[in-house]
């Protein structure tokens, strides 16, 4: 019966391999899956028996499974171009969370957006990050869902600096002016307000400039409200100036005096005295000297370039891309980009100890060690592409080869089932 006992645990191993390598294929085309192997261990009997050597000497009673190993190696990255597709390469892990509040982990990235417009796992699974707050992530906060919902709105950024590259036609007569720069600056409450700026050349390589904004923008109050008729309020109001001064190689030199761009209240509400700084460069307080001038004096036309600011109006997000550290980052319809959150990855001590608990997904255990949970990129972790999901790692043509050894194992092994049964047979016959 032992030897029987024997050919049996070869047919029992062969039939292991052969179900490993068929659920391999059949997961071919799963993301995420990592391809695995049997490793098999002989059985030998444990009897003191020795020959004249001292040597022991052993029957062999088969072959058992040691271990069920998986190949963590990538999967080759696959573009979707669907913005909550995440691939990793490299060590570890997404960390997700079911209803159950445990945290599960997946190499499976093939990731959607629910009716909350939180990330999820295709089986609703929440994937985990760190939240972020005005577009600052707070890496050491508590793990949490990562919403992208269309619905967010970005904050309001006002404006604090303005900037103008422009050029003044040295030829222009004096008492000449130059076409108006104009732009938008925002208040505390996102409200867009143009700023007019104006120039007249007063001399030789001196021209005055000067900065106004339309005065229905502003709690503008009549110096002598007593007035008949009453006063008027102008069209616009200035709101800072300065002369300006060039040499004769129509670079700027200095900007004196300077009135500051200041506005000191606005009719929406917004916050007051919204000081801008600029609009030609940076000013030194005491002579006027301008760092990194951005207008100039040339016999060129009378011009402006550009005309920028640092502000933002309050916006809603429009799309967002997955970062290479895992930095969910938004984009919202005013044009301001800020970090939504960031995904975590784990990465364990021993992969092989982890246990894989169906639909792509992995659970920690003593042998694997807790989950070390960060930013992707540090502490060995991977990094994420954004909009691609990693494939299986299975290799057809190594599956087939494998394939073909267990099919020959179970075939030898049936083939001494065969012998023994008709070695039985034979030994029956004599005693009868």
């Amino acid at each position: 019966m032992g030897t029987f006992a024997t050919a049996l645990s070869g047919l029992n191993a062969a039939q292991g391999l052969l179900q490993t390598i068929s659920n391999n294929l059949a997961n071919m085309n799963t993301d995420g899956y990592k391809d695995q192997n049997l490793t098999f261990g002989d059985i030998y009997s444990q009897a003191s028996i020795t020959n004249g050597s001292g040597d022991p000497i052993q029957t062999g009673y088969g072959v058992t499974v040691s271990s069920t190993d998986s190949n963590f190696s990538d999967g080759a990255p696959s573009a979707t171009n669907i913005d909550s597709n995440m691939a990793l390469s490299g060590n570890g892990f997404f960390v997700t969370q079911g209803a159950s509040g445990l945290p599960n982990y997946t190499r499976s990235g093939d990731f959607t957006t629910n009716s909350a417009g939180e990330i999820v796992t295709p089986g609703g699974q929440l994937v985990m990050g760190y939240p972020a707050v005005n577009g600052a992530v707070n890496t050491s906060a508590a793990l949490a869902p990562i919403n992208v919902s269309n619905g967010l709105v970005s904050p309001a950024v006002p404006s604090t600096t303005m900037g103008i590259t422009a050029n003044l036609n040295s030829g222009t007569a004096v008492n000449g002016t130059a076409p108006d720069s104009s732009l938008s600056v925002y208040d505390s409450l996102g409200q867009a307000h143009i700023l007019t700026v104006s120039y007249i050349k007063t001399a030789a390589n001196t021209w005055t400039y000067s900065v106004s904004i339309p005065t229905a923008d502003t709690n503008w109050v009549a110096p002598n409200p007593q007035t008949t008729p009453p006063t008027t309020a102008p069209p616009t109001t200035v709101v800072g100036s300065g002369t300006l001064n060039f040499d004769s190689t129509g670079a700027l030199t200095s900007i004196s005096p300077v009135v500051p761009i200041n506005i000191p209240t606005l009719s929406d509400g917004a916050a007051p005295n919204l000081a801008l700084s600029g609009p030609f460069g940076t000013v030194a307080a005491l002579t006027g000297a301008v760092t990194n001038p951005t207008i100039t004096q040339t016999a060129l036309d009378s011009a402006t370039a550009t005309a920028t600011t640092d502000g933002f109006a309050s916006g809603t997000l429009s799309s967002y891309a997955i970062q290479p550290d895992g930095t969910v980052e938004g984009t919202f319809s005013s044009g301001q980009t800020l970090a939504l959150g960031q995904v975590a990855v784990a990465g364990f001590a021993n992969n092989e100890g982890l246990t894989n608990v169906g639909n792509n997904s992995y659970q920690a255990t003593t042998a694997s060690g807790q989950a070390q949970v960060g930013a992707a990129g540090t502490g060995g972790r991977g990094t994420i592409t954004g909009g691609s999901v990693e494939l299986s790692n299975v290799n057809i043509a190594t599956e087939f080869s494998r394939l073909i050894v267990a099919q020959q194992s179970y075939g030898s092994n049936a083939k001494s089932i065969t012998t023994l049964q008709q070695l039985s047979q034979a030994a029956l016959a004599m005693i009868q």
